[in-house]
C-alpha cells in the first residue's frame, strides 16, 4: 500500500486539464448534443406527463441538455457561456461511452448500439449503459423534485428497458423510494447551488458526494454484466469505479473544458483480450498511461482519500501533473 499515493498522483495528474480557454466551446460538446432534446416539449406527452425513452441515446442525452440549460443561471458568476457548470462531466462521459462503443450490446445477440443495426440504441446489457442510467435519471429527477426544472414531480416518466425492469426506477417517486440517500444528496447539491453565496469548491463537494453515492448504491446490481466483456474491459470497468473515488476525493472540477481534455486519455474503444497497457498500438501514449494507472489501483485507501480532500493538496497535484498530460499528448 505504500506505493498507492504515487499511483493516485499520476491518475489525478493525467486527468488534469489545461486551463486554456477554448475559442469555440460548442466544439467541445458531446456527440449529438445539438440533435438531442433541449426542452421538455421536445418529448412525447401523455396525459400531461413527459415520456422519455432513456434507452435511445439522444433521448437520454436530452435529459442532460435540459439539466445544463436549466442550471446555467447558477453558474454565470463563475464564467460565461455555462463553461464552468460542473454538471458538464455527466453528458461528456455519456458521450465518450457512446463514441467508444460502450453502450452497444456486449453479448452481440442483438444489433443494439452497432452501426450495422440501431446505432442510437443503448443496450440494457451494457455495464456502462446501466450505470449511466442512474447517473442521468437520478440527477435529472432530483432536479425536477427540487423545483428548478419548472415542472411538478409527477410530470415526467422514463420508459423501462426490454428486460430487467426491476433493476431500475422510472420517476421521482420510485427513485426516492429505491434510492432515498442518493436522491437526497442530489437534492442537497441543487439546494446549495441555488444559494447566492454558493462557492465553486463547495459545489464540487456536493456534486462528488452525490456522484459517488450513485455508484455506491447501484454498481453491485450489475456485476453480472462483467461476464459479457473481455477480461481487460471487465477489469477496466471494476477499476474505473475505484478511479472515480480518487478523482472525487481530489474534487476534480468537472467543467466543460477540463472534462473534454481529460477524456482524451480514456480508451477510445472497447478493450479486447489482447490489449495490454501501456503497449496498445492504436492508443496514444496518454491513453496507454491512463489505462495502465487505472489498472494498478487497489482498494480505495480511506486515509489517502481524506488527505486528498485538503484543498491545497488537491490543487497542487492537479497543477503539477497537468504538465504530465501535456507531455504525453
Amino acid at each position: 500500500m505504500a506505493v498507492l499515493p504515487s499511483w493516485v498522483h499520476i491518475l489525478v495528474g493525467c486527468f488534469s486539464a489545461s486551463l486554456a480557454w477554448a475559442s469555440n466551446l460548442s466544439a467541445l460538446e458531446p456527440p449529438l448534443w445539438k440533435e438531442s432534446p433541449g426542452q421538455f416539449s421536445d418529448y412525447r406527452v401523455e396525459n400531461g406527463v413527459y415520456i422519455v425513452d432513456p434507452w435511445v441515446f439522444p433521448e437520454r442525452m436530452g435529459l442532460y441538455k435540459i439539466l445544463l440549460n436549466q442550471t446555467a443561471r447558477y453558474f454565470e458568476k463563475f464564467a460565461p457561456e455555462n463553461e464552468q457548470n460542473i454538471l458538464w462531466g455527466l453528458p461528456l462521459q455519456h458521450g465518450w461511452q457512446y463514441s467508444s462503443g460502450r453502450l452497444a450490446d456486449p453479448t452481440r445477440t442483438t444489433s443494439c448500439g452497432y452501426a450495422s443495426g440501431d446505432k442510437l440504441c443503448i443496450s440494457v446489457d451494457s455495464w456502462w449503459g446501466d450505470l449511466n442510467y442512474f447517473l442521468s435519471s437520478l440527477p435529472f429527477l432530483a432536479a425536477v423534485d427540487s423545483g428548478i426544472m419548472g415542472i411538478s414531480s409527477g410530470q415526467v416518466r422514463l420508459l423501462p428497458p426490454p428486460k430487467d425492469e426491476k433493476k431500475f426506477c422510472y420517476d421521482v417517486s420510485s427513485c426516492h423510494s429505491s434510492y432515498p440517500e442518493t436522491m437526497n444528496k442530489w437534492n442537497a447539491f441543487y439546494q446549495y447551488m441555488q444559494s447566492p453565496s454558493s462557492k465553486f469548491n463547495d459545489l464540487l463537494k456536493y456534486l462528488w458526494d452525490a456522484h459517488t453515492s450513485t455508484l455506491d448504491h447501484t454498481v453491485k446490481s450489475f456485476e453480472d454484466r462483467y461476464d459479457y466483456y473481455s477480461k481487460p474491459e471487465a477489469r477496466f470497468e471494476r477499476k474505473w469505479v475505484m478511479a472515480v473515488e480518487y478523482i472525487a476525493a481530489a474534487l476534480f472540477p468537472t467543467t466543460l473544458t477540463r472534462i473534454h481534455n481529460f477524456q482524451k486519455g480514456l480508451p477510445p474503444r472497447v478493450l479486447v483480450s489482447t490489449d495490454v497497457a501501456p503497449f496498445i498500438s492504436d492508443f496514444t501514449a496518454f491513453q496507454n498511461t491512463v489505462l495502465f494507472v487505472v489498472n494498478k489501483l487497489h482498494n480505495v485507501n480511506f486515509v489517502w482519500k481524506n488527505f486528498m480532500k485538503i484543498e491545497v493538496t488537491g490543487k497542487l497535484i492537479l497543477e503539477v501533473f497537468a504538465q504530465l498530460q501535456r507531455f504525453l499528448k
